[in-house]
């Protein structure tokens, strides 16, 4: 669905029919909110505060306690909201077309809804954090593009290669990708990342993308002295910072088929690496089957997919990230993906 903005430029409207829906987690004045995406016209993103605007929506419906209401029916943390299901992305949705039709009359991105709290802001309003700032899995695979594994000289492996990042390691957007003092050999991994939305044990191949809500992009930073130094990958994979994720979560009605998506990195401008998701050795549906059998997903699960050919560490001479460098990710679809890169911790 397509309207004029206050400018007469046409608004990107991500409608209630379930399609063209993204949402991230913002901070504004210290407080951290779920927001969802308007987009409209080239380089502009307003991004809706969707608890806020779905008080607005139940307002105008006659509910008599409408901001707790919305507090229950649409969550202000991503991990709640994906706990929500369908119900809750549904009342994204609705929130989201209210603020695009209000934008389309005239309003500006800073109208209010109840209680004077802003419905709308443009994306230099807001501190745009990773869309899930605390994943409740998150859960990575090595070694799992055909052209990587070329590289490396490595056989293909037979089952998925399973690590795990915690939270301490995710940042958003625009933060730092910060060098620690112990590892001098920090490498990139773009990767397509995809976000469990409903729980599941046991979960055949054939009904695997219906516990998806979404995806985005992952950076896997890399400390490979400290990887490879005694064979213990987690603590090469794990560091703070290392685990840069976003912009958006971007639900998979939109997104299609995960499986043949374009995947580039570029280091200071640089193309580093440059292939496409078809080069999967184990596919999303294959990885949802295969890590369901020994653990439960649950929503706020993020699976890290592999990264394809063209890493720091297997170029002659290796390329490390080094301060003052610049990673930027696209992954087709997700959007982009940057961050700065620092020896700083300030």
């Amino acid at each position: 669905m397509v309207m004029q903005d206050d400018r007469g430029v046409s608004c990107n409207i991500r409608g209630r029919d379930g399609s063209n829906l993204k949402l991230g987690t913002f901070m504004y004045n210290g407080q951290t909110f779920t927001g969802g995406v308007i987009e409209p016209g080239i380089g502009r993103e307003i991004i809706v505060d969707l608890q806020a605007a779905y008080a607005l929506y139940l307002k105008r419906k006659g509910e008599p306690d409408p901001v707790r209401l919305a507090e229950a029916l649409m969550p202000g943390d991503m991990v709640a909201l994906l706990k929500g299901g369908e119900r809750c992305l549904s009342n994204a949705r609705i929130a989201v077309e209210l603020v695009s039709e209000m934008l389309s009359s005239g309003a500006a991105a800073g109208l209010t809804g109840l209680d004077g709290r802003r419905l709308a802001y443009d994306l230099e309003e807001v501190r745009h954090l990773a869309p899930l700032p605390n994943p409740t899995k998150l859960i990575c695979i090595g070694l799992n593009y055909r052209d990587h594994a070329m590289e490396i000289g490595a056989a293909l492996p037979k089952e998925p290669v399973l690590f795990s990042k915690f939270s301490n390691a995710v940042i958003g957007p625009g933060e730092a990708i910060i060098i620690p003092e112990a590892s001098r050999e920090i490498d990139y991994e773009a990767e397509l990342a995809c976000i469990i939305g409903k729980a599941g044990k046991n979960i055949p191949r054939e009904r695997a993308l219906e516990h998806v809500a979404g995806y985005t992009i992952l950076n896997d930073v890399s400390a490979r002295d400290l990887q490879f130094r005694d064979g213990q990958w987690i603590k090469g994979k794990t560091l703070d910072s290392f685990a840069p994720m976003g912009p958006y979560l971007v639900t998979a009605d939109e997104v299609g088929d995960p499986g043949h998506l374009d995947i580039k990195l570029w280091l200071n401008d640089k193309l580093m690496q440059d292939s496409n998701t078809d080069q999967l050795i184990f596919d999303v549906p294959g990885l949802i089957e295969y890590i369901s059998r020994l653990m439960t997903l649950t929503p706020g699960d993020v699976i890290a997919t592999g990264t394809p050919s063209g890493v720091g560490f297997k170029r002659k001479p290796p390329v490390f990230m080094k301060d003052g460098d610049v990673v930027r990710i696209q992954v087709e679809k997700l959007g982009v993906l940057t961050n700065p890169v620092s020896s700083s911790t300030h």
